[in-house]
């Protein structure tokens, strides 16, 4: 569905980001600038980000695109610049003099060493936003400490403990980017809270939210009964559960489901009829919640069998007319012939030469009557160097004066 806008240009035309991060959370938060117009600037080192290589690990999936790299940097232009140099930061210092938002990941021992912490670039541009995203936290013994959303929004935060049935059952292991692009959201919103303020006060400042913070707010209800000194179990299998209207099952053709009814005694009857078993509606076995409570364990086997006799082809439709809360357990595959993921905006097209991809993965928000820009390809290592260095009073021959130095790419 085509988003139409009534501004003349993108919202966030004329906002200049400078994404000094690696991997995905700190950039990702700069795509979302960038989907909405924003200039961004990505600053890699001489060799580029190392997420650029994420997708030749074994075990990624293989294609002709790198698709990893095309969702996190698209709309954006590459300057490959040595940072450790003086020449490299006095060409950033620059940069930030013009700039309205600084998003860095950059573990805080590796940000002093090149003199890019907030006490160090804010005395250059007073109306800056300067965005930190770090894994444990702006403070405390672990600020310093390194980490991923498989080790902190995952691990750290007992959704990864949660997940298993037991104590003895083998942790899952987390899917690329599932804690990162969530806390990215959570960084541009504190971005877009911070240009707010700037509207209000006139000043920049420092914003961040940390991969730990996601996974406990992720995590919220269960963390907080933790914090009120609950004892909290593992989430108890499908076969234990005495709620059967709150289970997932499988059809007749393998397909996978998942029930999600809290008004059951509204719903039950309409179940009841999906299943081809209306003269359950009033069986004093399942009449009542309590008594489908009580006699969880027959109700969920008699849905199982149920179930089998269904192909997922015949049943689902049936439960969307009836508007039973429900969900098809996809595989990642089925997001191509996803009409509502196109419908919605959660895709959108992406139309450029020599590319495989017909659709994107869009940003997961929207604004009514303002359009997201079209995707452009995410830039090659340093592609737009030489450009972004004139548009900052560098000329030719000092352009090539920085390269052969090395200090450009």
């Amino acid at each position: 569905m085509a988003e139409q806008s009534h501004a003349s240009s993108p919202l966030l035309d004329g906002i200049r980001v400078l994404d000094v991060a690696t991997w995905i959370a700190g950039p990702a938060a700069a795509t979302i600038l960038a989907d909405f117009g924003a200039e961004v600037i990505k600053i890699e080192t001489l060799t580029g980000d190392p997420y650029r290589t994420l997708v030749e690990a074994p075990g990624y999936p293989q294609t002709e695109d790198n698709y990893a790299w095309m969702v996190a940097s698209r709309n954006k232009r590459s300057l490959a610049l040595d940072l450790a140099s003086t020449e490299g930061r006095e060409i950033l210092h620059r940069l930030v003099a013009r700039t309205d938002v600084f998003v860095t990941n950059f573990p805080f021992p590796v940000r002093g060493r090149l003199g890019i912490r907030h006490e160090d670039l804010a005395p250059l541009n007073a109306r800056m936003i300067y965005a930190s995203l770090t894994a444990y936290g702006e403070a405390g013994e672990e600020a310093d400490r390194p980490g991923f959303d498989s080790t902190a929004w995952w691990a750290r935060t007992g959704m990864m403990d949660m997940v298993r049935d037991t104590q003895d059952t083998t942790p899952s292991r987390s899917i690329p980017g599932m804690g990162d692009h969530p806390t990215a959201t959570a960084l541009f919103g504190a971005i877009m809270t911070g240009l707010y303020r700037r509207e209000r006060t006139g000043l920049g400042g420092h914003v961040s939210t940390s991969l730990l913070q996601n996974g406990l707010w992720s995590n919220a209800i269960f963390a907080q009964a933790a914090l009120l000194g609950a004892e909290v179990e593992h989430r108890p299998p499908r076969d234990t559960s005495r709620n059967a209207l709150a289970n997932h099952y499988r059809c007749g053709d393998g397909r996978w489901f998942i029930l999600a009814m809290p008004r059951q005694d509204h719903l039950w009857p309409k179940l009841c009829e999906s299943l081809d078993r209306p003269d359950l509606t009033d069986d004093p076995r399942f009449a009542s919640r309590e008594a489908r409570f009580d006699n969880g364990d027959e109700l969920r086997g008699l849905i199982d069998t149920l179930c089998a006799g269904l192909d997922s082809t015949v049943l689902l439709p049936r439960l969307r007319e009836h508007r039973i809360p429900h969900g098809v357990v996809a595989r990642t595959g089925d997001v191509a012939a996803d009409r509502q993921a196109r419908d919605s905006g959660a895709v959108v097209p992406y139309d450029v030469p020599d590319s495989d991809a017909e659709w994107l993965i869009s940003s997961p928000i929207t604004i009514q009557d303002e359009a997201k820009v079209p995707p452009r390809p995410a830039p090659g290592i340093g592609e737009h160097s030489a450009e972004v260095l004139a548009e900052c009073g560098y000329d030719a021959a000092a352009i090539d004066a920085l390269r052969e130095r090395g200090v450009i790419g």
